[in-house]
């Protein structure tokens, strides 16, 4: 029996991927409400965050979405794996969870705890696990077991979107901009924490490097990911360039993820993310 993966747009997943149904979340400037990923794609995204001073609302998705979503992927006898952002970010969990409850023990509901590249591993184990051909009940059983062995860690290049969101004061975002204060921010049981700063981009990095390098290493025989904000990548290239020693013979090639308005509403443009299961 075919097994489908659905996820929600804050897991950063390309629409477009072959094997994935991507449900989208609603992102709002002022009155005007735009589907992640269908009405507005992350660059258009990141250039109103820049361009305009309104502050962008992300909303849930509504336990309607999700059915339709699991009756196109049903319709055929597959089962179905979604995996979500995490609980203690947004009720998308639950309203898929609510859709679940209609399709008689086909659909699974996994709640990642974690969100963008930190969700995206996570339905690429997925990926993985239907390749070793493991029932939907089975797949979404490891994915709870090992979800807590996902890392995610982020390096911010300002705090001014901290503080558009009220997460920062405006003294403390003023100061840190004249110090060039970097914050590190990390997820850690479902929600996002600021774990470090570091003053100035190569302090900043190193900094994102230790937390990297912490508890047992990385496990290179499940998916990783790396992320950045913003309209280019140019800064995640090079903080890879710094520490390739980091990630060589690790890897052939590192997936890179254009980081969308979930996770960019708050960390705004010049922000990059590394998410890897540890080992």
């Amino acid at each position: 029996m075919a097994i489908r993966i659905i996820t929600d747009s804050a897991s950063d997943i390309a629409p477009s991927h072959p094997r994935v149904t991507v449900v989208p979340m609603t992102v709002t400037f002022g009155e005007t409400e735009y589907r992640d990923g269908v009405d507005l794609d992350a660059n258009g995204f990141y250039e109103l965050l820049v361009e305009g001073d309104q502050v962008p609302t992300t909303s849930q998705i509504s336990p309607g979405a999700f059915t339709q979503a699991f009756e196109e992927a049903t319709a055929d006898g597959s089962d179905v794996v979604c995996v979500t952002i995490s609980s203690r970010l947004s009720g998308t969990y639950q309203s898929a969870c609510l859709a679940a409850e209609g399709f008689d023990g086909r659909v699974f509901v996994v709640d990642s705890q974690n969100v963008t590249v930190g969700e995206s591993v996570l339905v690429h184990r997925a990926l993985q696990l239907v390749d070793e051909g493991l029932s939907a009940g089975e797949v979404a059983e490891r994915l709870n077991t090992e979800k807590g062995d996902v890392r995610l860690v982020a390096l911010l290049d300002t705090l001014e979107y901290l503080r558009r969101g009220g997460r920062v004061s405006a003294a403390s975002a003023a100061v840190g901009g004249m110090l060039s204060i970097k914050p590190v921010v990390a997820v850690r049981d479902g929600a996002v924490e600021v774990i470090g700063k570091a003053r100035g981009s190569k302090n900043g990095h190193n900094l994102l490097v230790k937390e990297i390098q912490r508890g047992n290493g990385i496990d290179v025989s499940r998916p990783l990911a790396l992320g950045y904000t913003g309209l280019d990548d140019t800064l995640l290239r090079k903080y890879i360039e710094d520490a390739g020693w980091l990630w060589e013979d690790l890897v052939e090639e590192l997936p890179v993820h254009q980081v969308g308005p979930t996770i960019g509403t708050h960390g705004g443009p010049g922000a990059i993310a590394v998410a890897f299961f540890s080992d």
